[in-house]
C-alpha cells in the first residue's frame, strides 16, 4: 500500500520552516492591511482637501470676475461683501482641511488598532470611559479652543486679513485654525492666540469706519470761516477718483468740540470703508493743514486740551487722563508760630511771726499796715514748693 505525503510526519526543521512561513504569511497580511488603511487614509485626505481647495478657488475666482479684477488685493476697491466672502471662504477652507486631517487620522488609527488587536476595542464601555476621562481632564482646553474657533469663523467674526483687537493682541490676522489664531502687530511680532482664550473681538475691517479729525485753531479765529474751509477741503478730497471709492458718505462738520483759553477745537468727521480709514485720515489731515495755512492762521500749541470720551479713546477699553492731586505752591516760607506751653504759676508762701495772733494780723491789716500784694514782679525770697 502507498501512504500520502500529507500523512508523512515532518521533521523538526520542516516543522520550524512551516511555522515561520505561517507567521510570515499572517504578519504579511497584517502589514498589508495596515498599509492599505494608511494608503486609503492618505488618498481620502488628499481627495477631500483637493475638493475643498477647488471650492475655495472657485468662490475666490467668482468674486474676482464679478469685480472685474485679476488680483485679490485689488478687491479692496470692490464692494466690501466680496472681500468678506473671499476672506471667509479661505478661512473656512483652512478649518475644513484641518478637520478632515484630524478625522481621517483618528479613523485610521482606530482601524489599525482593531486590525492588530481586535479585543482592545471590543469593550464599548472602556472606550466611552476613556473618551470621557480625556475630555474631562486633558482635552478640555482643546475642545474649548476648537468649538470657539468654529463658532468664530462660522459667524464671520474674524477672517484672514482682518485688522482685529483680541484684547491679548492687536494686528492683522494671518492664519485662523480650529485651535489657534495668528495675529501680527504693527511692530511685526507674530502672536499665537488660542481661540478658547478669546472673550471679545474688535474687528476693524468689517462694515465701515469713521475718520475723526479734531482741529485746533486760535481763539480769535472766525469759526464759520474755519468750518467752511475745512468742509470745502474734505469735499474736494471726496470728489477725486482716487479717494471716491474709499469714502462712503459726505464729510460733516460737527462743530465746536472744545473751548479753552489756548485754542478752539473744531471736529470734522468722514465715513469711509473699514480698510481705508488710515489712508483717508492722513490725506485729510494734510489738506486741512493747507486750508488753515491759506487762511493765514497759526495752529496753537495744545498743552492743556484733553479730549475724553468714546471718540477720544486710544484703545477699545478707553483711556482717561490720570487723576493727580494739586501740588501747593508757596512764594516764601512763612514763620511757624510756636505752640504755647502751659506752666504752673509759682506762688510764695510766708510764715506769720510767732508773737502775732490772727486777730492782731487782721487789726494791723485794717489799720493800714497791710502787706503788699503778692505778684510776679516782687522778688521771690521765700522757699518754693
Amino acid at each position: 500500500m502507498f501512504t500520502s505525503v500529507e500523512d508523512t510526519p515532518l521533521g523538526p526543521w520542516a516543522q520550524f520552516g512551516a511555522d515561520v512561513l505561517s507567521f510570515l504569511r499572517d504578519a504579511g497580511l497584517l502589514l498589508l492591511g495596515v498599509a492599505g488603511i494608511i494608503v486609503g487614509a492618505l488618498v481620502l485626505s488628499w481627495v477631500l482637501r483637493l475638493v475643498i481647495r477647488r471650492v475655495v478657488a472657485r468662490v475666490v475666482n467668482g468674486a474676482k470676475s464679478k469685480a472685474n479684477v485679476d488680483d485679490t488685493q485689488a478687491l479692496e476697491r470692490s464692494p466690501l461683501a466680496a472681500v468678506r466672502l473671499v476672506q471667509r471662504t479661505r478661512t473656512l477652507g483652512s478649518i475644513l482641511q484641518n478637520i478632515v486631517n484630524v478625522a481621517i487620522g483618528i479613523v485610521a488609527i482606530v482601524l489599525i488598532i482593531n486590525l492588530l488587536a481586535p479585543g482592545v476595542l471590543g469593550s464599548i464601555a472602556l472606550l466611552t470611559a476613556a473618551i470621557g476621562a480625556g475630555l474631562g481632564f486633558g482635552a478640555q482646553n482643546i475642545v474649548k479652543d476648537v468649538l470657539n474657533g468654529i463658532f468664530i469663523v462660522a459667524e464671520d467674526q474674524i477672517g484672514i486679513g482682518d485688522v482685529v483687537d483680541l484684547g491679548l493682541a492687536t494686528g492683522i490676522v494671518e492664519y485662523v485654525s480650529v485651535r489657534i489664531t495668528h495675529v501680527r502687530d504693527v511692530n511685526g511680532t507674530l502672536w499665537y492666540v488660542r481661540n478658547g482664550e478669546i472673550t471679545r473681538i474688535g474687528n476693524m475691517s468689517q462694515g465701515w469706519s469713521r475718520v475723526i479729525i479734531d482741529l485746533a485753531v486760535p481763539v480769535d479765529a472766525d469759526i464759520n470761516e474755519v468750518e467752511s474751509a475745512m468742509l470745502e477741503a474734505a469735499k474736494d478730497l471726496a470728489k477725486e477718483p482716487k479717494w471716491r471709492t474709499r469714502i462712503i458718505e459726505k464729510p460733516e462738520v460737527w462743530g465746536l468740540e472744545s473751548v479753552s483759553g489756548d485754542a478752539l477745537v473744531i471736529r470734522l468727521v468722514m465715513k469711509t470703508r473699514a480698510n481705508a480709514k488710515d489712508d483717508v485720515a492722513r490725506e485729510l489731515r494734510m489738506r486741512l493743514k493747507h486750508a488753515i495755512d491759506a487762511l493765514g492762521l497759526t495752529l496753537p500749541q495744545l498743552n492743556s486740551i484733553v479730549l475724553t470720551g468714546l471718540e477720544g479713546a486710544q484703545r477699545v477699553r478707553g483711556a482717561n487722563p490720570p487723576k493727580t492731586r494739586p501740588t501747593p505752591v508757596t512764594t516764601e516760607a512763612a514763620p511757624i508760630p510756636e505752640r504755647p506751653v502751659w506752666k504752673p504759676k509759682r506762688t510764695r508762701k510766708t510764715a506769720p511771726p510767732a508773737d502775732t495772733t490772727p486777730e492782731g494780723s487782721a487789726g494791723d491789716n485794717t489799720a493800714g499796715d497791710s502787706t503788699p500784694p503778692d505778684d510776679d514782679t516782687t522778688p521771690k525770697t521765700g522757699g518754693t514748693t
